[in-house]
C-alpha cells in the first residue's frame, strides 16, 4: 500500500488495489476501506471487465498505478540466475496489458532499480514503445528515496507517463547529504534515524504492544509529519530474540555489525550487514521484507537490544503512524519491506496530479461520472 498512501497523501481517491496476496489486501482494507482491496492475480484477470465494474470507460481513469514484483530484475539474485524471460518478470507485461485497456490519463510503475538497464534494457525498450505506441509521454528514470524526505537509503525505477501532452519531468529533490540554500535551490538535510524513530518508546527484545501510547515529545519534523493524524502508537512490539543474538547485539554499538562482534560469537557466514545496529546519525540501509531478522541486514536498533519495531521500519519507509498494518509479525514485515515509501511516491504523484489540473483548466473538461470525486479517481496495482 506504499504506492496508494503516497498518492492519496498527493491528493488522489483510492478506487482499488490489486494484489494476490491476501494479507497485504486485508492491510489495503484496513487502510483505503473494505470494497478497495481485491484479492486477485492479474494474470487471469481481465482488465476489461474490472474496468466496466469500476463503472469506467476507455481513458476516464485518471491514473494508473503498478508496482510488478521484482525478483527477476533484483541485485539479490545471482547473475547467472537472472534471465530476461523469468515468469517473476512477465508482470510488468500484464500491468502493460491493463494501461492498454484501461488507456488512463497518466501512469506510474515502479520497479527495482536494476529494471532500467538489466538484459541490456530489454524490458524498459518495450515499455516505452508500447506506451508511446498508445500516445503516451514517457520516461523511465532512477531516484533515490533519501532525496525525498525518507530516512533511508533506497533506489528505484520509476516509469512515468501521460497522454496529455506534457512532457515527461520527474519531481526534484527536495533533501540532501547536506542542507543548501540557494537562488536556484533549496533541499533540507537528509532525515536520520534518529529524527525518523528517536521518538518511539525505548523496549528491549519481547517488550511493546501492538497498541501503546507515546512515551516521547515530538523531536523532528519528520516526526511530526508521521504522528500528525494519530494518537495511538500501532506495532511497536520488540521480537524476542534468541540467546546468541543477545549476545551478539549486546557486544557492539551503533553502527557496528558482524564484523566487529568477538571471534567466538562472529557467524562462520552472514549477510553484509549482518546483526548490525543502525546509527542515530545517518541514513538507514534499504528496508526488506527480512527486516525481522538481526542475522539479515543492519536490522537492529543504535541502543536498545533488539530489531526494530514494525512501526519503526514503517517510519523508515516513511509510513505515517495512522496507516496501520495486519497480519502476524513476519507477514507484516514482508508488507513493510515489499513497499514503495509513500513519500517518494507522494512527491511523483504530485507531478502527475498537476498534468491533470492543467488539461481540465485548458480544455474544460467535465466528467458524467460523479459518484466520486471525479478529478482525483485512480486505479492502484500491486506494490
Amino acid at each position: 500500500g506504499g504506492m496508494s498512501w503516497g498518492a492519496k497523501q498527493a491528493g488522489f481517491e483510492i478506487i482499488a488495489g490489486l494484489d494476490n496476496d491476501k494479507n497485504a489486501i486485508q492491510t489495503y482494507r484496513q487502510n483505503f476501506g473494505a470494497q478497495a482491496g481485491k484479492c486477485l492475480d492479474i494474470t487471469s484477470a481481465s482488465p476489461q471487465t474490472l474496468m466496466q465494474e469500476f463503472g469506467l470507460k476507455a481513458g476516464e481513469l485518471e491514473l494508473l498505478v503498478g508496482g510488478p514484483p521484482c525478483q527477476g530484475f533484483s541485485k539479490n539474485v545471482p547473475r547467472s540466475q537472472r534471465n530476461l524471460d523469468d515468469p517473476r518478470n512477465m508482470l510488468v507485461k500484464y500491468f502493460l496489458e491493463f494501461a492498454e485497456v484501461f488507456q488512463p490519463k497518466t501512469i506510474i510503475m515502479e520497479n527495482v532499480a536494476e529494471m532500467k538497464n538489466g538484459f541490456g534494457g530489454a524490458y524498459t525498450s518495450e515499455i516505452l514503445e508500447r506506451l508511446e505506441l498508445l500516445g503516451y509521454n514517457v520516461k523511465v528514470e532512477v531516484l533515490q528515496s533519501a532525496g525525498f524526505g525518507v530516512p533511508q537509503r533506497r533506489k528505484r525505477a520509476f516509469v512515468l507517463a501521460n497522454r496529455l501532452g506534457f512532457p515527461i519531468s520527474f519531481p526534484d529533490a527536495t533533501h540532501a547529504a547536506q542542507a543548501s540554500d540557494s537562488l536556484f535551490s533549496s533541499q533540507e538535510a537528509y532525515v536520520n534515524v534518529e529524527e525518523a524513530i528517536g521518538d518511539l518508546p525505548t523496549l528491549q527484545h519481547g517488550e511493546g504492544n501492538n497498541v501503546m501510547s507515546y512515551s516521547k515529545p515530538i523531536s523532528s519534523k519528520f516526526q511530526q509529519l508521521m504522528r500528525q493524524n494519530a494518537t495511538i502508537l500501532h506495532d511497536h512490539f520488540a521480537r524476542q530474540l534468541q540467546e546468541t543474538q543477545v549476545k551478539r547485539l549486546e557486544s557492539i554499538v551503533a553502527g557496528q555489525g558482524a564484523r566487529d562482534l568477538p571471534l567466538e560469537l562472529r557467524p562462520k557466514s552472514h549477510y553484509s550487514g549482518a546483526y548490525g545496529r543502525l546509527s542515530w546519525d545517518d541514513l538507514a540501509p534499504t528496508i526488506t521484507r527480512w527486516v525481522f531478522h538481526p542475522g539479515s541486514g543492519r536490522f537492529s536498533h543504535p541502543v536498545d537490544t533488539r530489531t526494530i519495531t514494525i512501526r519503526e521500519a514503517a517510519r523508515l519507509q516513511s509510513f505515517s503512524d495512522d496507516f496501520v498494518f495486519t497480519g502476524s509479525y513476519i507477514q507484516k514485515s514482508h508488507q513493510v519491506g515489499n513497499a514503495v515509501p509513500p513519500l517518494l511516491m507522494k512527491a511523483i504523484a504530485a507531478i502527475a496530479l498537476e498534468w491533470l489540473k492543467s488539461a481540465y483548466a485548458r480544455e474544460n473538461l467535465v466528467h458524467s461520472n460523479v459518484r466520486v470525486a471525479p478529478q482525483n479517481e485512480m486505479l492502484v496495482g500491486a506494490d
